[in-house]
């Protein structure tokens, strides 16, 4: 009986694969490895960071083997990934192997070009970190510690394959910084340089945002569209704002919308709503809400007292 009920359930389930083919991929190869694409990250960040996040002391005398060895590395496994991400069915299905193959190996060739200058906007974020923090002792820390950091990293390394036009992976891999840090950033967002992000949780950014030089973000910001209701119809079109140099957001602000605007040197107030332009050098705050209190009452007791009227 039992072995009956086995059968059944595994044609059914073998049925299912045919029916829905969107999320079924039989007799091919995998599409993508994710932990080949994380591990290619590491390595890239060791490119960009020498000496912070390896296992041992890096001599000057041996650096250049080293960069060639991790340079190596992020070579043959990133062109494999993009390769069979360029060959995708849903992209490419007729594709010939040697064609994607070399159009993979320039790719990644012109990516690899790009360290030097993630390298020189890196240097801002860090110096703009340390700047802005009072709380950081040492830029050692900030790379270390600051999850901003963490996500900015992978965010600038998967912006330089989204120019490059590479399908997926860019995706994949600023979700796994988002999956760390909380952290969302799309990686078609341009982002300028001297870029923080302050304590980092809750923060979306989204595809078609701009954001300009010196600009300070601070949690559960979000930089969205007023709506994605017609979908795809969307695809392309600018719907995230814009926002300008030396501006400031406090957390919980969200603005909205592709003709929004921010303007050069302006403040944002915290859990302020953004749907229009401000103009540069505005200061935007939300009126404080009235706070009352009864005497005689103690702080845990009028704490108590409003919850439960909010839960009623």
């Amino acid at each position: 009986m039992m072995k009956r009920n086995t059968e059944q359930l595994v044609d059914a389930i073998l049925e299912s694969y045919e029916q829905y083919d969107t999320i079924t991929r039989l007799d091919e190869d995998n599409i993508l490895n994710k932990e080949i694409l994380i591990e290619v990250v590491e390595k890239i960040r060791q490119l960009l960071f020498p000496g912070f996040f390896d296992p041992n002391r890096v001599r000057t005398e041996y650096v250049k083997f080293l960069v060639g060895e991790r340079m190596e590395f992020i070579q043959y496994h990133l062109r494999k990934q993009v390769a069979k991400a360029l060959g995708n069915r849903d992209l490419c299905e007729e594709c010939r192997r040697s064609v994607i193959m070399k159009q993979a190996e320039d790719l990644v060739y012109e990516f690899i070009s790009k360290i030097p200058k993630l390298r020189e906007y890196l240097s801002t974020d860090i110096e703009a970190a340390y700047n802005g923090d009072p709380a950081a002792y040492s830029t050692d820390e900030i790379i270390f510690c600051y999850p901003g950091v963490f996500a900015v990293t992978v965010y600038r390394i998967a912006h330089e394959l989204w120019l490059l036009k590479v399908p997926m992976i860019p995706r994949i891999i600023t979700e796994y910084a988002h999956s760390v840090t909380g952290i969302d950033i799309h990686p078609g967002a341009t982002i300028g340089k001297h870029f923080f992000i302050d304590h980092g949780t809750g923060i979306v950014i989204g595809e078609t945002t701009l954001i300009g030089d010196n600009v300070k973000i601070y949690q559960g910001v979000t930089l969205g569209a007023l709506s994605t209701r017609k979908g795809q119809q969307l695809k392309g079109v600018k719907r995230h704002p814009t926002i300008g140099d030396n501006v400031t957001i406090y957390s919980g602000t969200t603005v909205l919308g592709g003709d929004t605007v921010i303007g050069n040197g302006a403040t944002i107030g915290g859990n302020a709503f953004i749907v229009s332009s401000i103009a540069e050098g505005m200061k935007v705050s939300v009126k404080n809400p009235e706070l009352q209190f009864s005497e005689g009452t103690s702080a845990s007791e009028l704490v108590q007292d409003e919850f439960w009227d909010w839960v009623i």
